[in-house]
């Protein structure tokens, strides 16, 4: 009996380190564009707690938009034999070489927030929201508040990044239905505070202090909240001389719309781990249904609703 006791003992402890090796992590590779926004720090923060909510070894690279890096750090995913990558790219083109790498070895791609233009057979989904839409709801809130008849200023993201691309697309698109809309001059501002700041300095300089500007288009809330910065340290204000709309909903941009200095912005959801972990680990444990566009949906905000957005934040 005693005999019978321990060989039973000796298969159950057995069978339980057999399950221990079959229930291994997942490892997977996340190259993110950087850290140049208020939104994609929360967007890494995100994956991040989403990852390790869910028990997956997250090995994460920041590129600090740099596109040849990025693509060094992918590369080095794919010779780590991960079992997954997840990529934010920091510009459209220059990607089939890299995802050709990443096939050959198995190794499944998805792609998070931004697009690339390589063949889409090369990664399994990407899982984002509309940019195109965004810069369309955003142009159609301005020509309603406007009633069609506004000189813009554009604040523009990333040369060659898809945001940047699509928000303009966009927005163009809805304004170029109006005659009396249009924009005025343009300016890149990387999507960062600085930029916005610069670029707007620019402009105040360039532009009769921004007496003929009816409103400023920022393709992200830090760029504007920097041209905010910069059109105070002239004596302007924005948010009731110019029209201030962008996109992203970060914290920043509500508190501005509370302070009357900003007036619209288009959320882009930075808490979209949960979308994108759910597709991996779907396709890893043998799902091959999904489309190739997973989206994320948007929502528009402006000040009668930002005391509401920031306290649903939490503090």
């Amino acid at each position: 009996m005693n005999f019978r006791r321990t060989a039973l003992a000796a298969v159950a402890a057995f069978a339980t380190l057999i399950g221990v090796g079959a229930a291994q992590a997942v490892t997977v590779g996340f190259a993110q564009v950087g850290s140049e926004s208020d939104w994609r720090t929360a967007f890494s923060a995100d994956m991040k707690a989403e990852a390790a909510r869910r028990g997956i070894n997250l090995s994460f690279a920041d590129a600090d938009n740099d596109a040849a890096r990025q693509r060094a750090q992918v590369v080095g995913f794919i010779d780590a034999h991960v079992d997954a990558i997840v990529i934010a790219p920091v510009v459209v083109t220059g990607w089939t070489e890299t995802l050709q790498k990443a096939r050959a070895a198995g190794v499944p791609v998805f792609l998070a927030d931004r697009a690339v233009d390589a063949d889409p057979s090369l990664f399994v989904a990407r899982i984002a929201a509309d940019f195109n839409l965004e810069g369309r709801l955003a142009g159609a809130w301005l020509a309603q508040a406007t009633r069609g008849s506004c000189g813009i200023l554009e604040l523009e993201g990333s040369a060659g990044s898809a945001p940047a691309i699509q928000r303009h697309k966009g927005f163009l698109a809805v304004i170029s239905q109006f005659p009396y809309m249009r924009i005025l001059r343009s300016a890149g501002g990387d999507f960062t505070n600085e930029g916005g700041r610069k670029a707007m300095e620019g402009f105040i300089r360039d532009d009769n202090g921004l007496k003929d500007v009816c409103a400023v288009w920022s393709h992200n809330d830090n760029m504007l909240l920097g041209a905010i910065a910069a059109m105070h340290a002239a004596g302007l204000h924005p948010g009731r001389g110019q029209i201030m709309v962008s996109v992203d909903g970060v914290p920043g941009i509500f508190k501005a719309m509370l302070a009357g200095d900003a007036n619209m912005s288009v959320e882009l959801k930075s808490d979209i781990g949960k979308y994108i972990f759910d597709v991996v680990e779907g396709y890893l444990g043998g799902r091959r249904d999904y489309p190739k566009w997973v989206l994320i949906p948007s929502a528009l905000h402006t000040p009668e609703d930002a005391a509401a957005v920031i306290a649903s934040h939490g503090p």
